[in-house]
């Protein structure tokens, strides 16, 4: 089979204009013109705030997980702790904040391990992917009125079968899992 030999064109954004407004976000009709065609085509993008991702370690090397009915796939979710980052705020703190209110967890040496566009096909926002160590089950929980979570910890293996086996579906978690793995592998790799 022959390799298409074009190089992808960027298209010229000549307009946006609101679409729909909802609590948790915009969607906004963006005008694009492909530089060598004629009409130019409309797109629809989902403004978001950036969101959070928190991958929280235990002394006992086991992770925090949450499970949570959600609405889109009308089924439960197996998940790491995570949420909206408020406006201003900065990723790791609000990492380090999501985890305290929905799982009562709190640790040390938190830090970003890396940020991805969810679906930037239609999506303008990022996620931040969180690492905390040494996560301690000492706070109490502030969930928000339509929260409601199932708290667990599992060791990182059994978490790595699960998310292999479909048994952890959700894109960002799988996401923050991929970018643990060279942190994870270091830290196995420690004498005991």
């Amino acid at each position: 089979m022959p390799m298409n030999p074009k190089v992808p064109q960027r298209w010229q954004r000549l307009r946006a204009e609101p679409h729909a407004t909802t609590r948790i976000f915009d969607v906004v009709r963006a005008i694009y013109q492909h530089p060598h065609r004629e009409k130019a085509q409309d797109f629809f993008v989902i403004n978001a705030p950036d969101w959070v991702n928190v991958v929280a370690l235990t002394p006992e090397q086991h992770l925090v997980l949450v499970r949570q009915f959600r609405y889109g796939t009308n089924d439960f979710s197996l998940e790491i702790p995570g949420g909206v980052i408020d406006a201003g705020e900065e990723a790791v703190a609000a990492g380090v904040r999501e985890l305290r209110e929905e799982s009562g967890y709190v640790g040390t040496s938190a830090r970003l391990l890396g940020t991805v566009h969810p679906n930037p096909a239609m999506q303008s926002n990022r996620c931040h992917l969180v690492l905390v160590e040494n996560a301690r089950p000492v706070a109490d929980l502030e969930w928000d009125p339509d929260e409601e979570f199932e708290i667990m910890t599992k060791p990182v293996e059994e978490i790595y079968a699960l998310a292999r086996n479909g048994g952890i579906t959700h894109a960002m978690v799988l996401n923050a899992l991929l970018l643990f793995v060279p942190y994870w592998e270091k830290l196995k790799a420690r004498p005991v």
